[in-house]
C-alpha cells in the first residue's frame, strides 16, 4: 500500500473545474457517501483517476464512535467505494452522529473514556474486517469536553490506535481549534500525538464566534494552523497535506494561493 502523497484539495462538484486544473495535483479526497459504486463515478473523479491522481473517500456518517455497531450497509458501501475508485486507504472520523435511532446531522465528540475507547475499537475493527485497504482515524474539532472525561486527548487517541492497527488522519487545524479552544499550547499537544502514524493530513479555516474558534471549512486558513503545520514538519517527514473547503469558496486565485502556502510550509512541490 502507497498512501497519499505531496498537497492536495477535498474534491466537491462546485470545485470540479478548479480542481481538474491543477497540473501538479497528487491527490483528492471525496465525501464517501457522494459515490455510488455502481455506477459512473461523479463527473471529474473518472479524469483524475485515468491521471493517476490518488482518491481517498472519506466518510462521514459511520458514527465509529457510537454505542451501536456499526451499520453493516453503511460499512458495505464504504469498502465498495473504495474498491471503485482503486483507493490506496480510507478515512473517518472518532465521532457519533447518531443514538438511539436519531441522527445528528453533526460529527459530534465522544467523552474520552474507557468506555469509549470499548466502543470505538470494536466498531473500528467491525469496518476493518470488510475494508480492502487501510482506514485511517480522524479526531474531530469540538468545542466542548465532556464532565466524565478519564483519558486527555492524546491519550484517547494513542489507545484507540494502539488497540487497532488503524492509521492517523491528523487534522492541524482541528489540533489549533481544540487546543485553543481549552487553553492550551497546540505545539504541547503535538507533541504528544502518536505522529509516525500519520497516513495524511487536514488544513482547514476557521473563525471566532463567541469567544470560541471554529474548525468551519469556509474561512482562509489562518497563519496560526500553517505555523502548526510547520512544527509537524520539522517533528517528521511532511506528510501528504490536504486543503478543505466546504462552501463560500473563494475565487481561483485564492485557492491557488492557499495551496502553495501549504506546498511552502512543508517543503511539498507545488500544485498550481
Amino acid at each position: 500500500m502507497t498512501g497519499p502523497a505531496g498537497v492536495g484539495i477535498g474534491w466537491r462538484p462546485e470545485i470540479a473545474g478548479f480542481v481538474a486544473g491543477l497540473p501538479g495535483l497528487r491527490f483528492v479526497e471525496v465525501v464517501a457517501e457522494t459515490v455510488t459504486p455502481a455506477g459512473p463515478l461523479p463527473d471529474g473523479l473518472a479524469e483524475l483517476r485515468a491521471r493517476g491522481v490518488d482518491v481517498v473517500p472519506h466518510g462521514v456518517r459511520l458514527s465509529l464512535g457510537g454505542a451501536e455497531p456499526v451499520d453493516p450497509a453503511r460499512v458495505t458501501h464504504l469498502a465498495a467505494v473504495a474498491a471503485a475508485l482503486d483507493a490506496p486507504l480510507v478515512s473517518e472520523h472518532i465521532a457519533f452522529v447518531r443514538a438511539g435511532g436519531l441522527e445528528a446531522g453533526h460529527l459530534l465528540p465522544l467523552p474520552r473514556s474507557r468506555e469509549a475507547v470499548a466502543a470505538v475499537v470494536a466498531n473500528v475493527r467491525r469496518t476493518q474486517a470488510e475494508l480492502p485497504v487501510p482506514l485511517a482515524l480522524e479526531p474531530i474539532a469540538a468545542l466542548f469536553d465532556w464532565p466524565d472525561d478519564e483519558l486527555d486527548e492524546a491519550d484517547f487517541l494513542t489507545e484507540i490506535l494502539d488497540a487497532t492497527g488503524a492509521l492517523l488522519l491528523l487534522d492541524v487545524a482541528n489540533v489549533h481549534a481544540n487546543a485553543r479552544n481549552r487553553g492550551d499550547d497546540p505545539t504541547a499537544l503535538l507533541d504528544r500525538l502518536p505522529l509516525e502514524r500519520i497516513a495524511y493530513a487536514h488544513i482547514a479555516g476557521g473563525a471566532e464566534h463567541g469567544g470560541f474558534y471554529h474548525d468551519t471549512h469556509t474561512d482562509p486558513v489562518p497563519a496560526a494552523v500553517l505555523d502548526l503545520v510547520r512544527e509537524l514538519c520539522q517533528r517528521r517527514r511532511p506528510p501528504a497535506l490536504l486543503l478543505e473547503r466546504d462552501g463560500h469558496y473563494p475565487p481561483a486565485a485564492e485557492l491557488r494561493a492557499e495551496l502553495d502556502a501549504l506546498a511552502a510550509a512543508s517543503g511539498h512541490p507545488v500544485v498550481t
